[in-house]
């Protein structure tokens, strides 16, 4: 699933690449998003990251947000050729981005404003005080805690099994046990991890590309998750396996307490 670093990485991508330029034609090739209506002649004047929402502005003041849930993805092509699990298509001239989803869970909205999130992003608007005067005495274990995006905006399963292993911090711990330097601990090693993997354009471990179909390179950098039975880069434990939320969790049981 696209999380923080996955959606900054397109993001800023876009940016780059369709800021400025008018829109030529949009083609919708599922039914789950007919309602969205043709965007012919309207101008990119802006896009950025919101949460885990990439947000277009177009010069009539309507954003257009994209959420890519489980496996969406955009990819730009220079040629009309529709890519496989294509959804919908938006086309300037010398080229197209595709959204592509094989699951069809990825959703699109055009929309006048865009409101508040209900949480606050690990890189905008996040305070350390005001998380642990609102969250710090919860009885939530704290992985799941971190991943909860209305206390946090940004963090996903993969990138939390890497901080909390960074900060020494066990992953069934519960909240309100932890101190004020433990937060600390867990925030600064949010922001390292999640800084090192925009760098990388991501984490490819199976469905996750950027705007020109290129893996991220962060699965490299990887310490924790999906390392089960190798050695702790920090204390040369063994790193194991558990399962929280349904979802896997990777821990040196040796290190983080």
């Amino acid at each position: 699933m696209p999380e923080l670093p996955e959606v900054e990485t397109l993001s800023c991508q876009l940016q780059e690449k369709i800021c400025g330029r008018k829109i030529l034609a949009t083609e919708v090739y599922d039914s789950k998003l007919a309602d969205i209506k043709n965007l012919k002649g309207r101008i990119i004047t802006a896009v950025e990251r919101k949460g885990k929402t990439i947000a277009i502005l177009l010069d009539d003041g309507n954003f257009v947000l994209i959420h890519l849930r489980m496996t969406g993805r955009l990819f730009w092509q220079e040629d009309s050729t529709r890519p496989k699990h294509s959804r919908w298509r938006i086309t300037f001239v010398g080229g197209n981005v595709f959204l592509i989803d094989p699951r069809r869970f990825a959703t699109i909205k055009i929309i006048k404003k865009v409101e508040s999130q209900p949480s606050k992003d690990i890189f905008k608007e996040f305070d350390l005080k005001d998380f642990i005067k609102n969250h710090g005495s919860r009885r939530a274990k704290v992985k799941s805690l971190i991943m909860d995006q209305r206390a946090v905006a940004g963090i996903g399963n993969i990138y939390a099994s890497e901080i909390l292993h960074r900060a020494g911090i066990h992953p069934e711990r519960i909240a309100a046990t932890l101190t004020k330097d433990d937060w600390k601990k867990i925030f600064h090693q949010a922001k390292a991890v999640l800084k090192t993997a925009i760098r990388k354009r991501g984490t490819s471990i199976s469905d996750w590309r950027d705007l020109y179909g290129r893996k991220g390179e962060n699965q490299h950098e990887l310490k924790a998750y999906g390392q089960v039975g190798k050695r702790c880069s920090i204390c040369g434990g063994t790193i194991c396996r558990i399962k929280q939320g349904g979802r896997g969790t990777f821990y040196c049981p040796s290190c983080q307490k």
